[in-house]
């Protein structure tokens, strides 16, 4: 009987029970995956061509996943961290769009927008650097010479790259809409048509912002056309990407 047998027999029994149950399995197993890899080379062929044909509605709609889902994410784990960079971001992101897409549109508001997601270009960027270092030193053991465990700083490494990426990309694609919806509102000049306005010399081409500054500054130069009439690198730079 089985009160008889010894637990060794007992975890036998059990194991070729388990076995009995799940004979045949492996089709099934080998189905599934072969369903796996069909639906996402064809959920990957439905994205390039999503984003061939319809870029506006496929950037929007990417844009909304990768800001939501990764929130609701954290609030379900309790990721306190995350979830307040992301609402400072987003409130911050949120007052620098909302001056973007309002009509009229401000003088300053390019400026304001560009020096905004440049600062978050800069920082995704440093962000990602310093998480690469971490990862490669505590691959090479650099981490050991120091007395640091490796996984507190492979932890912080993956932390800072993830960061980086995460609102570095995030970061891209709303200016890219920003700069969409400000290029069809201002501008003195448009490609392949006249003036609509009368542009005085120290005035900007593209922002109609007064030219009050020096050609050595950093981030807003002056810039000359062929006309004479000037513009601001900072503005042009923003268009441009």
């Amino acid at each position: 009987s089985k009160a008889e047998l010894t637990p060794e027999e007992k975890w036998r029994v059990e194991h070729i029970k388990m076995h009995e149950q799940h004979m045949g399995h492996e089709s099934m197993h080998a189905e599934m995956l072969l369903i796996l890899l069909v639906t996402l080379t064809i959920a990957q062929i439905a994205l390039v061509e999503w984003k061939k044909r319809h870029f506006k509605s496929y950037q929007l709609v990417t844009l909304v996943a990768m800001w939501i889902i990764p929130f609701g994410i954290s609030l379900k784990n309790h990721w306190w961290r995350f979830i307040f960079l992301w609402l400072l971001s987003s409130c911050i992101t949120g007052l620098v769009v909302r001056k973007a897409i309002q009509r009229p549109i401000l003088r300053t508001t390019p400026r304001l927008v560009y020096k905004w997601f440049y600062f978050i270009y800069k920082l995704s960027y440093v962000l990602g650097i310093i998480g690469y270092i971490l990862v490669l030193f505590t691959f090479v053991g650099l981490n050991i010479i120091l007395d640091v465990k490796p996984h507190v700083w492979m932890d912080w490494g993956i932390l800072f790259l993830f960061y980086g990426l995460y609102f570095g990309v995030l970061g891209r694609d709303i200016a890219e809409i920003c700069a969409d919806t400000m290029a069809s509102h201002i501008g003195y000049y448009a490609p392949g048509s006249m003036p609509t306005r009368t542009l005085e010399p120290n005035v900007c081409a593209v922002c109609g912002n007064k030219l009050l500054v020096s050609e050595h500054e950093e981030v807003c130069t002056l810039m000359n056309n062929a006309d004479g009439n000037g513009h601001m690198s900072y503005t042009v730079s923003y268009w441009i990407g």
